[in-house]
């Protein structure tokens, strides 16, 4: 404001984050970083202007402030820029576990290698590409000029294992995934056992005849589902006709069985905070109810533009950025019964449990879609060969409207984005084989 804007807002972060990287039984590789800086977007008779910067200092925080101005005074035009109309923080509790700094160095690296002894007990592994252990504490802050500040700081600790079962060119990949706010909410022997159950569940796979069938989707292909349709859902995307949701709101886009929320609020959602990337208040907006398309996910700038409110799903990736629409945690609504339950429904299908090229196989205006799949033929409601090298096509809003089954055993999920999928029953799809 010292410099001459009208309007400023300052975000600033604070983080810490670490990686342990298994290999062959053995660290790979070890990793421990930080970082910490300040971006300021300052307005000036109807521009925008952003800089950032890492030197805290004074002087620092003056010369990052003198840039945004300056960069406002010389840029186009934008009716719609400026600050959020209302600001507010949600109540959240959890965001911090106090238990990471419980944790040492080594206690990480046993957690990481008992995943990796997990996934090579299995009889038929052949080999485990890499186990991964990360987590990251952060504190973010935001001030602006309307005499709004907030604060919160976070905790969240993951890990991966990447197993192989097979041989030559039978060889199968499988990933097994655990998240939560510290290493304790992480177990080991269940990351490790899930990548090399999906490795051997894939061995011997072939490719199977083409045909049309009912088609169950597993919670990770349900996740990138799921991130794709969030994404298309975005005002940004909507606004500049690249969404096949364009001027649908309200239309019938699925079963009345499936629903789809976006939550940045979630007790347990890794994307859950108090505030948005522009402070405003995170809530619970509906996306898919009833089979309907409910509306769009708008920050400020893209809410003044459609003559609506933001639903605080202005996103950032880091203070380097400055905020724009992106969705928080995606929430498939569980239906009721297990993955079972969804097989035995289907009677005579393809269960998927992997995609290949998702975002680029798919026409987010048209919402077509062709991708490569692999996972199990479904032969009198149980299980039975692995199969490979198939495609799966349809449409989005019409593989929506032919859910028949939605299953009940969430997850999280982070594949497309932070999504807490299920199984999905597929009525009928097209799957291209030999």
């Amino acid at each position: 404001m010292a410099a001459g804007a009208e309007h400023a807002e300052a975000w600033g972060e604070s983080s810490t984050s670490r990686q342990i990287r298994i290999y062959d039984g053995r660290v790979e590789s070890l990793s421990d970083a930080g970082g910490r800086g300040i971006g300021i977007r300052a307005f000036l008779g109807g521009r925008a202007g952003y800089s950032f910067g890492t030197d805290l200092t004074p002087d620092g925080l003056r010369a990052v402030a003198e840039r945004a101005h300056g960069l406002a005074a010389v840029a186009d035009p934008d009716e719609h820029a400026g600050l959020p109309a209302h600001n507010g923080a949600t109540d959240v509790e959890g965001l911090e576990s106090p238990a990471m700094g419980d944790w040492t160095t080594e206690r990480k690296i046993e957690l990481a290698l008992a995943i990796d002894r997990a996934a090579r007990s299995r009889r038929g592994v052949s080999q485990v590409e890499n186990t991964v252990y990360s987590d990251g504490e952060g504190q973010a802050a935001i001030v602006n000029s309307n005499g709004f500040a907030a604060s919160y700081a976070a905790t969240q600790a993951w890990a991966y294992s990447s197993a192989f079962a097979g041989e030559g060119e039978d060889l199968m990949t499988g990933m097994g995934i655990g998240l939560g706010r510290d290493p304790g909410a992480l177990d080991p022997e269940a990351i490790g056992l899930e990548a090399a159950d999906r490795a051997l569940a894939l061995v011997g796979a072939r490719q199977p005849g083409s045909r049309r069938c009912p088609v169950v989707l597993d919670a990770f292909v349900a996740a990138s589902f799921a991130g794709f349709i969030g994404g298309m859902c975005s005002a940004d995307a909507v606004q500049r006709g690249r969404s096949l949701f364009a001027g649908r709101e309200g239309d019938a886009v699925a079963d009345p069985g499936f629903a789809l929320t976006d939550d940045g609020r979630h007790p347990d959602g890794p994307s859950t905070a108090p505030f948005d990337g522009e402070g405003s208040a995170t809530r619970r907006t509906p996306l898919i109810a009833g089979g309907r398309l409910c509306g769009y996910l708008y920050d400020s700038r893209t809410a003044r533009k459609g003559g609506r409110q933001t639903t605080a799903n202005a996103s950032r990736g880091s203070y380097r950025s400055q905020p724009s629409v992106g969705a928080t945690n995606l929430v498939i609504e569980p239906g009721e019964g297990s993955l079972e339950d969804l097989v035995a429904q289907a009677g005579d299908g393809v269960y998927v449990t992997e995609v290949a090229g998702l975002h680029s196989g798919v026409n987010p205006v048209s919402g077509t879609f062709s991708v490569g799949a692999s996972g199990r033929l479904i032969e009198n409601g149980e299980l039975g060969a692995a199969v490979r090298e198939i495609t799966i096509a349809s449409d989005l809003v019409g593989m929506l409207q032919a859910v028949s089954a939605v299953g009940g055993q969430p997850r999280w999920v982070p594949l497309g984005g932070s999504v807490q999928a299920v199984p999905l029953l597929i009525g009928e799809m097209s799957v291209s084989g030999s």
